[in-house]
């Protein structure tokens, strides 16, 4: 039996975890881009001009309410009723080390994948309005925007959790590495700025990320770019956007003032 005490330890963990990640590493974010290096940089931002303070107080309000769902669905997972049907593991030695980092990339794969075709299922335009309309209220994003999901949507991006839990054996460690990446590389591809290099648009290598002016693209334009981690679903899909490597290249090349 799951006591009520327990509930709220669970919940409150959660919640907590995932407000502490969003501050420090958007916080970090914002607080070098926006404030630190904005006289010096603002050249280099994909779209030039800034969001509004009401912009950033609504993604971080919208930000608050996603961490809330995402402490009920860890209540509904990792108590102690169906946490026992689930595949965490607690022993590295149960699969290996060879598993046990292999598994982080796996989680990448996987949520990429989940992640494309959900995005590209809540751009249908019956479903756009209650599922994805908050987010893309953000049409020049910054790093509070990563988490501005409206609920439906927060529950559904939320459904990774439930598909990693019954389909990917993790460790905790993994889990862990796993939300600080993703909370980072989410940051990133909402941050406005592109650290990836002049030439990534062509690179055998870096071209196969999702770079920030993709997904900035995607919020600017409101389509194509469906992609979180990586660009292969677009490219196989013909849903990258023609223009892409234009403006990347155009940005790389934009002189200083």
């Amino acid at each position: 039996m799951l006591f009520p005490e327990k509930i709220y330890q669970l919940f409150t963990f959660a919640f907590t975890a995932s407000l502490i990640r969003y501050f420090i590493i958007g916080g970090i974010a914002f607080l070098t881009y926006y404030i630190g290096l904005k006289n010096k940089l603002s050249y280099k931002k994909i779209q030039l001009k800034f969001p509004k303070n009401t912009d950033y107080q609504r993604e971080i309000l919208y930000s608050v309410l996603t961490f809330l769902i995402f402490g009920i669905v860890a209540v509904l997972l990792f108590n102690p009723t169906i946490r026992p049907y689930t595949l965490i593991y607690r022993k590295i030695s149960d699969y290996g080390w060879g598993y046990f980092i292999l598994s982080f990339f796996l989680t990448l794969l996987i949520h990429d994948t989940y992640f494309y075709w959900m995005h590209r299922l809540m751009h249908h335009q019956k479903l756009y309005k209650y599922f994805h309309k908050v987010h893309h209220q953000s049409t020049n994003p910054s790093p509070w925007t990563s988490f501005s999901f409206q609920p439906l949507e927060g529950f559904v991006e939320a459904g990774i959790f439930v598909v990693f839990a019954f389909v990917l054996p993790l460790h905790p460690i993994i889990m862990l590495s796993f939300l600080v990446f993703m909370t980072t590389y989410n940051v990133y591809g909402h941050l406005g700025w592109e650290w990836l290099p002049k030439d990534a648009y062509k690179h055998w290598f870096w071209k196969w990320l999702n770079s920030s002016v993709m997904h900035n693209q995607h919020h600017h334009y409101f389509k194509n770019n469906y992609g979180l981690y990586f660009s292969f679903w677009d490219r196989a899909m013909g849903t990258l956007d023609k223009n892409y490597d234009k403006e990347f290249i155009a940005l790389k090349e934009r002189p200083k003032p």
